[in-house]
């Protein structure tokens, strides 16, 4: 197998897993939330833990990379997450929250890792497609969570749900070890790590006005995708009135239609329109679908709610692959770890912030629905702003 074949296999699995992990408990919310006598609206919480984890983590991804590789990185990165979700099975909040905390710190990392590893294999005119490709790791793992979680968890309880995915995660880890010394060829053992590194990452987004722009878009993308996944269960089960296992086929199907679209549109990047141009049509679909989304109710025929479901997945869900492939086609040469390091920064301080906030007037109004009208309103004012900044550049 070719590099570029092998960078993407490993990256494309290890992604898969590490997604699969973040979104197993708010695919079981209703049932862990009982267990422990809170409110299903706290996974907006313990998912803003998680990525308060993640946020710190990618700064560090993007610095160690160039001294233990960006392999071995996301391997250890995904192990950390199995441990999270392990540390996760213990009847006590406080631990429950620490446990996000550290599966967000094994996630931090695997994306600025991965984007170094496809950067110095990925020919320039396949960056958006790769990217792409690999980015469909992500609703992959949110599929899967929410395609077998549900079911395990009734049959056998949410632990031994949680604990698969754990297993799963630990087995893939373990799998790219044939693979390491080749994709990590590029490691350099006198390289040194330091806190310092840290605010290099962030030094170069805000020296790089097209790594600004792509930072401050993924904020609020990924943190409105975030309340999508980790919400969408808990709405259509405990709102609209879906059985818990159907509500996970929404999840599913979300994210199903999250991986074929991440793949459509790194070749419509590509190829019809341009990164930024293709941000915005995005966002103004997100928009619609995430306002009709706010529609359902129980008269609602199945059918129809998972054809907007999986709109909304395919859109939501699907923009991530053309963002990091500008992000690393714009960051200066061979700073592409270090570069999608600092924008995943801001990336994960919108997850942190769009879940808490989304819970909370979730809370205060008594309705899910308000939530995801709330989030069009967002999706459609950075869709305003990112085109209406195109129109100077294209005089």
């Amino acid at each position: 197998m070719n590099p570029a074949a092998a960078a993407l296999l490993a990256t494309t699995a290890i992604q898969t897993a590490a997604a699969a992990a973040v979104l197993t408990l708010p695919a079981v919310a209703p049932l862990v939330a009982a267990d422990l006598g809170l409110p299903t609206s706290l996974v907006g919480t313990y998912l803003s833990l998680t990525y308060v984890g993640a946020a710190a983590s990618a700064l560090a991804g993007g610095a160690a990379v160039p001294r233990i590789g960006a392999l071995r990185l996301s391997q250890a990165s995904l192990l950390a997450c199995a441990a999270g979700l392990l540390l996760g099975l213990v009847p006590m909040v406080v631990v429950v929250a620490l446990s996000a905390v550290l599966l967000g710190i094994g996630y931090g990392p695997i994306t600025p890792a991965s984007s170094h590893l496809l950067a110095r294999t990925t020919p320039p005119a396949r960056m958006g497609l790769t990217f792409s490709i690999k980015q469909t790791g992500v609703p992959a793992g949110a599929a899967l969570a929410g395609l077998v979680v549900p079911p395990l968890a009734l049959v056998a309880g949410w632990r031994v749900a949680v604990a698969a995915i754990a297993v799963l995660g630990i087995g893939i880890a373990l799998a790219a070890q044939p693979v390491r010394n080749r994709l990590d060829d590029d490691r350099r053992r006198e390289a040194r790590f330091s806190l310092v590194q840290f605010a290099a990452a962030l030094r170069l987004v805000a020296a790089t006005p097209a790594l600004r722009t792509m930072a401050a878009v993924s904020f609020v993308y990924a943190g409105l995708q975030m309340c999508v996944s980790g919400f969408i269960v808990a709405y259509l089960a405990e709102e609209v009135g879906l059985s818990l296992v159907a509500a996970g086929v929404g999840l599913t199907v979300a994210n199903v239609a999250g991986v074929a679209a991440r793949i459509g549109w790194g070749a419509f990047a590509d190829r019809v329109l341009s990164p930024r141009a293709t941000l915005a049509m995005l966002g103004g679909l997100m928009a619609a679908f995430s306002a009709t989304t706010a529609l359902f109710t129980a008269a609602w025929p199945l059918p129809a709610m998972l054809a907007v479901v999986a709109a909304l997945g395919g859109t939501a869900i699907g923009w991530n692959g053309v963002y990091l492939a500008e992000t690393a086609r714009v960051a200066p040469a061979g700073q592409a770890a270090l570069a999608t390091g600092g924008c995943l920064f801001f990336t994960y301080v919108g997850v942190v912030c769009c879940p808490f906030l989304f819970g909370l007037l979730q809370r205060a109004s008594g309705s899910y629905a308000l939530s995801f009208a709330a989030a069009a309103v967002a999706y459609a004012i950075v869709a305003a702003v990112l085109a209406l900044r195109r129109r100077p550049a294209a005089a």
